[in-house]
């Protein structure tokens, strides 16, 4: 680190003196970037002489279930003003106190970082990738101390710095308010490239945006690739009529495309962190991530639940809102990219449309647990990590996919029976909750919908069904009106609850996966690791001969079934049926008429706005 980089980071801490006793800042440097190390330095000064505890996240921005980060620390020391070493007593995995010190203590450690995605650290030395969480150990009772922190990268690298943190005088010197919006700033350090762009408000307000693109593809097709992004920008605005007042002015798609991250898309305040795992083309199918983790800046960073209000990051973040804060969010993603031009009605209810009802309409989960309960449940299944088997295929389906199919049941029965919209909807919890930065309850969100729709029951109604609920929703009845209806995707077929993942062929036709509850396997007392042998009296080896027995079968036929548990051989009677899996069909496909109402209530819905 240079001397006049020294003295700005020093002047900026400085600064805040007069305001703020304690100071905190960090400085981060790359040695040795070859094996995926960075070196780390804190100051903490105008400490209180009491004990200082230390210690790194267990959670994370976006994350709902614990994420160990301290695992990747190591080689920690302190020392105070004058270089004098201070003892560190490590009292749990990732917590440290410093005990004895005369107001400063200085810490420094290596940290190592080698999986760059939304939650976690990538250091390289093609780039750096730091999700904050993952990286920076943190002072305990800090909350509203601000934070300088500099990155010392050589010049000669000519690397830039992407971050939704407050920018200084210093290109690799910024500032955080606080250590809740520290730790919401994710940080990408490379040879990044730029496309940018400025949205106007309604009242006249307006906004800077850019993509910091890590990846590959000639500057042709990354122009060509923004462009598409801004037209789903807009796109997103329009449901709210406005974009959040971003702080700094300044809104920042982080994206990592490229083959050496993991795929993840993580919101921020005022940012997103987009890793996908692919060459840069500037495919189409980029922009639902694109979409999706935009609409979070309204929806999830600004419309923000109680439960999540502040961020705890010593623990789990159990809500009981995420099928409205990630589920409409899903909804919403692949909705904006059709807005925008990018995909074909018939596309979007083949692809999209049809994943959502079929979500609601035969996934356990949905079945028979309600959306908070599913919600409750990321503790444990959001990039949780665990080793023992679960019986989550039976008891849980995601809040992304499960909250999207409640928000497209809400919005056709809006458009139906109130003539609104969901992002009428959308955009009244925004004016409630979002744009003064009131933090909701599910019951707020029920309030919303009565005030909105003027009718309490309904919303009353509507939250006992199928909020705390998990009532059946007729999906053929709410999509009639836009010309659109359901059909078996294998009517009069036989099947017995397998799906492409469910068997491999290990010298004999081995269930990999948990049965389903309600399917033929299932119910006739066939379980993960059981191995079939012979169904209606034919050897069945492989999922080839399986079907073969099947496609001689009707629905409804029980056949005897002979399968190895562990090393037990077992007999029963399977009753096969048809497979439940729908798809969504047009009228036009169905040979129905299509009327101009019709036509009217589709272009309502999926058109651009």
């Amino acid at each position: 680190m240079n001397f006049k980089k020294s003295v700005l980071v020093l002047v900026l801490a400085l600064g805040l003196q007069s305001v703020f006793s304690q100071r905190i800042s960090y400085i981060v440097s790359f040695p040795n970037l070859a094996h995926h190390e960075a070196q780390v330095e804190m100051v903490v000064s105008d400490l209180n002489g009491r004990t200082a505890v230390f210690r790194m996240s267990r959670s994370s921005p976006g994350r709902y279930a614990t994420h160990e980060f301290g695992k990747n620390i190591y080689d920690l020391k302190a020392t105070d003003q004058n270089g004098k070493a201070l003892t560190v007593n490590r009292t749990d995995g990732d917590v440290y106190e410093v005990s004895r010190y005369n107001g400063y203590i200085r810490l420094q450690y290596t940290l190592y970082g080698n999986y760059a995605d939304g939650t976690y650290v990538g250091l390289d030395p093609t780039n750096v990738h730091f999700n904050m969480p993952g990286a920076f150990l943190w002072l305990k009772g800090a909350d509203n101390t601000p934070i300088t922190i500099h990155f010392n990268v050589p010049p000669e690298w000519h690397w830039t710095v992407a971050t939704q943190l407050q920018p200084t005088g210093d290109s690799l010197t910024f500032l955080a308010r606080n250590f809740q919006y520290f730790m919401d700033c994710p940080t990408k350090i490379g040879p990044l490239r730029y496309r940018g762009w400025e949205v106007k408000n309604p009242d006249g307000k307006a906004y800077k945006f850019r993509i910091a693109l890590d990846g590959g593809g000639d500057d042709t097709t990354f122009t060509a690739f923004s462009e598409k992004v801004q037209k789903v920008v807009r796109q997103a605005q329009a449901v709210f009529g406005e974009t959040p007042a971003y702080d700094y002015g300044t809104y920042t798609f982080l994206a990592s495309i490229n083959p050496y991250v993991h795929g993840d898309g993580m919101e921020h305040r005022n940012s997103t962190m987009i890793s996908v795992p692919i060459a840069f083309h500037g495919d189409d199918r980029l922009l639902d991530v694109f979409a999706h983790e935009f609409f979070h800046c309204w929806n999830v960073k600004r419309i923000r639940p109680k439960t999540l209000e502040p961020f705890n990051f010593e623990k789990s973040d159990m809500s009981y809102e995420l099928w409205f804060a990630e589920g409409f969010t899903q909804y919403y993603g692949d909705l904006l990219v059709e807005r925008a031009g990018y995909l074909r009605d018939t596309d979007y209810v083949k692809r999209t449309v049809a994943g959502l009802i079929n979500t609601k309409m035969n996934t356990p989960g949905a079945r028979n647990y309600s959306p908070v309960q599913a919600s409750e449940e990321a503790v444990f299944t959001d990039a949780g990590i665990a080793v023992d088997k679960t019986n989550f295929p039976n008891i849980f389906t995601s809040y992304y996919p499960y909250g999207g199919s409640i928000a497209l049941a809400l919005d056709l029965q809006l458009r139906t029976r109130f003539n609104k919209t969901l992002d009428e909807y959308m955009a009244a919890a925004w004016k409630k909750f979002g744009k003064p930065e009131i933090p909701y309850n599910v019951g707020g969100l029920q309030d919303v919908l009565a005030s909105f729709t003027g009718d309490k029951k309904f919303a009353e109604e509507y939250f006992a069904n199928y909020i705390y609920g998990h009532e059946a929703i007729d999906y053929n009845a709410l999509l009639a009106p836009a010309g659109f209806l359901l059909k078996k995707t294998d009517a009069g077929k036989a099947w017995i609850g397998s799906t492409a993942r469910t068997f491999a062929e290990k010298e004999g036709l081995i269930i990999e996966t948990n049965t389903l509850r309600g399917t033929p396997l299932y119910e006739a007392g066939l379980d993960i690791d059981d191995k079939i042998l012979a169904v209606d009296n034919q050897d069945t080896r492989t999922v080839g001969e399986l079907n073969a027995i099947l496609a001689k079968l009707h629905p409804g036929t029980a056949v005897p079934i002979r399968y190895l548990h562990r090393t037990e051989e077992k007999k029963g009677t399977i009753t096969v049926r048809e497979n439940p899996v729908v798809s969504v069909v047009t009228f036009e496909q169905a040979g129905q008429p299509v009327t101009a109402a019709v036509q009217q209530f589709r272009k309502n819905w999926l058109g651009a706005k």
